[in-house]
């Protein structure tokens, strides 16, 4: 494919990705019937699909080659915005560690708990690097190894968007709630989309103009 088709490609599928994140957030909000822990992740997701869309407005440019001067309002909104969404998603992992230190989930399998408790937090902050790196880049979009970089997180954060992706999907007996098959069609939907995005947004990033220097 030529940089012009992973380029299309890629902002097609993200803007995709914007459209199942707010319905995820509009999902969980009516699957559980308005509860506080469905208004918590409503919110996630809601703020997840803001920044989404300032993301993929500058990965745009980007891609074409194109540089975002440091004062522009959309660079400078996910500039301020991301860390609060980061910071957000790690208050609500390190309210579920208490849990689990608290005795909750004490006859789930050990392994699994263990697992979701180190790839969530690796997660969040796989994806805080991503929308870090994209801030510094583009101002300077002729910069390789800022594109390198960018690409390399793309790639971790795809890894850990599928794991995560199958925790949503296959519940942990004894701590996760069971799950629906409305549930795992949305969940599961909104996880594969997030994956193919973006593995789709690498490679746009790394045959950009100035991946090459």
């Amino acid at each position: 494919m030529t940089p012009a088709s992973w380029r299309s490609a890629a902002l097609a599928a993200l803007w995709v990705q914007v459209l199942t994140v707010f319905g995820a957030a509009a999902y969980a909000l009516i699957s559980e019937n308005f509860s506080a822990f469905a208004w918590l992740n409503a919110v996630e997701a809601f703020l997840a699909g803001v920044l989404l869309v300032w993301w993929t407005l500058l990965l745009g440019r980007l891609t074409a080659g194109q540089a975002t001067p440091p004062g522009d309002g959309t660079l400078r909104s996910l500039q301020l915005a991301f860390p609060w969404l980061t910071s957000f998603r790690l208050v609500l992992w390190f309210l579920t560690l208490l849990a689990v230190l608290n005795g909750a989930g004490e006859t789930a399998n050990a392994v699994a708990l263990t697992a979701l408790l180190t790839v969530w937090p690796a997660a969040v902050l796989a994806g805080n690097a991503v929308y870090g790196t994209l801030v510094r880049l583009t101002p300077s979009p002729a910069d390789a190894a800022g594109h390198r970089r960018l690409a390399d997180w793309l790639n971790l954060a795809a890894a850990l968007s599928l794991a995560m992706a199958v925790f949503n999907v296959v519940p942990i007996p004894g701590f996760s709630s069971s799950v629906t098959l409305s549930d795992q069609l949305v969940y599961g939907l909104g996880g594969a989309v997030d994956v193919v995005a973006t593995l789709l947004a690498m490679q746009a990033v790394q045959s950009a103009p100035g991946a090459r220097g």
